[in-house]
């Protein structure tokens, strides 16, 4: 887009091209990772040239608008770079926006969070790169930055209970801990939210609704802050709105942009609590109960085949095969997808694993 108006690009491969380019935007992507992207893990090995077509026929385009191509769309070894500022792209509006929110939280200032992490959530209009769904590239980006929004969502609720806007926050939670009932933090948020809206009754309906659910579903307990969390209502007791996990929250929101290649997580193994280390092959690793899992677990809570652990254009990638019981990392349940970390805690049924990176 030029002054506001919309350039066309092509099909779905220079798309793609201007996509894997965007999230990464001021670094160079090699060529082989765009071809990756582009043709889906089965790039031609005539790649080079066809990139080259699609560079040549975006620089036209931008030349078109009146911009100077070269500058904005560069050859940088090993392939390509995209200069635009982050004030130029939604991700990096929606990255900057939840960064000041951040800041402004862990400097107690709960209005200006609150207004930060609602202009990042503006930059939302639905599914990112849904016009490229289907491509592992755009559905692995999809599954990592839409863990971001949540933790966003989490984090402006937060800083609107801090506010005072507890009874204004309530319908939110109801729908959110609907959409994802295993994510305890929404929870403790429902609960307190309720809690300061004087309406304890239901506040301790939704403390039992929640133990029920998590009994249910993963045959395990409440976490001792959501049980702590109950007490103090039972108790009646003054609430501090935000202390169900929002120090985790906002330390994710640190975190790298998820497209960050130069920083990503390429190699790995996961160290299992019975003892076995398993090191995660190129292609990928997947883990069920089934015996031609790469990683097999005798449990009848884990699904036949219940996660995989793939490589992306931002890192190394573990996604829930519509499991029956969820997969948790650091704690909370990951909604498609979500980017390892060096020493992240998975928990899998009740097998907990730790993952842990290797030089690359």
């Amino acid at each position: 887009m030029v002054d506001g108006v919309p350039l066309p690009v092509g099909g779905p491969k220079p798309r793609t091209m201007i996509a894997l380019l965007a999230v990464n935007r001021r670094r160079a992507v090699p060529s082989e990772a765009l071809a990756d992207a582009v043709w889906d893990n089965d790039a031609p090995d005539a790649y080079a040239s066809s990139l080259q077509v699609f560079v040549s026929n975006l620089r036209k385009t931008l030349r078109n608008a009146g911009v100077d191509a070269q500058a904005i769309l560069a050859t940088a070894s090993p392939g390509y770079k995209l200069h635009i500022d982050d004030g130029e792209c939604d991700l990096g509006r929606f990255e900057a926006a939840r960064a000041a929110g951040t800041k402004a939280a862990e400097a107690g200032d709960a209005a200006a969070a609150a207004k930060h992490f609602a202009a990042a959530l503006a930059e939302w209009s639905g599914k990112a790169l849904s016009d490229l769904r289907g491509l592992q590239f755009a559905d692995d980006f999809a599954a990592a930055v839409e863990e971001e929004r949540l933790l966003t969502v989490s984090a402006r609720i937060d800083a609107d209970l801090a506010c005072g806007r507890a009874s204004a926050v309530v319908g939110e939670l109801i729908a959110l801990t609907g959409e994802f009932p295993l994510r305890e933090p929404l929870w403790g948020q429902l609960i307190t939210a309720l809690y300061l809206s004087n309406r304890q009754a239901e506040a301790l309906d939704a403390c039992r609704r929640v133990r029920a659910i998590l009994a249910e579903e993963l045959g395990i307990d409440p976490s001792p802050a959501l049980v702590q969390l109950e007490q103090q209502v039972l108790r009646q007791e003054p609430l501090v709105p935000g202390s169900i996990g929002q120090a985790e929250r906002l330390a994710k929101a640190m975190s790298e942009t998820v497209g960050e290649m130069p920083n990503a997580v390429r190699r790995g193994r996961l160290r299992v609590e019975d003892g076995r280390t398993v090191a995660i092959p190129a292609d990928g690793l997947r883990i069920g109960r089934m015996t031609d899992n790469d990683l097999e677990l005798d449990d009848p809570k884990v699904s036949r085949y219940h996660a995989q652990i793939k490589p992306s254009p931002a890192g190394l990638l573990i996604r829930d095969l519509q499991s029956a019981n969820g997969v948790f990392l650091r704690g909370h349940q990951i909604d498609g997808g979500a980017l390892l970390g060096n020493g992240d805690a998975i928990r899998i049924g009740s097998t907990t694993m730790v993952f842990e990176e290797t030089s690359r």
